[in-house]
């Protein structure tokens, strides 16, 4: 027991980390599960909305991915010029949550309309021009 606590002790002090004042923007807080959450849920109901306008299901990732990260980048911006405090680390979770979101919601559009000619994975429809029908 002597000899364990002989190997131990060393091991434990110099993998010890030294006291240090806390960060004030960890990489895992509270206001990041929000960023998180809030970029999820706008990406993956505006790919759902933009959906219904395509059939092609390209432009509705461009417009949920281009229109969440627009919404988070604009209050970055907004923290910079002193309505919050502005975090990089912010911003990244915004991107997390997006692709997220994205990817729960072009599965389930996967799920329910299917792959077919009118529905292709991605890309345009054989039977339209870059994802816009054009009747008169």
């Amino acid at each position: 027991m002597r000899r364990l606590a002989f190997l131990l002790i060393p091991l434990l002090v110099s993998t010890s980390q030294p006291a240090c004042a806390a960060d004030p923007d960890p990489w895992f807080g509270t206001d990041k599960a929000l960023h998180f959450g809030v970029s999820a849920g706008l990406s993956g109901g505006i790919y759902a909305v933009s959906a219904t306008q395509f059939e092609s299901r390209t432009p509705p990732l461009l417009i949920g991915a281009g229109a969440t990260l627009a919404i988070g980048a604009g209050k970055e911006f907004a923290d910079l010029a002193g309505l919050g405090d502005p975090s990089w680390k912010d911003f990244a979770w915004d991107a997390i949550g997006t692709v997220v979101g994205l990817g729960v919601a072009f599965s389930v559009d996967l799920l329910v309309r299917g792959v077919s000619d009118r529905h292709p994975a991605l890309g345009t429809p054989s039977s339209s021009v870059h994802g816009f029908s054009v009747s008169f």
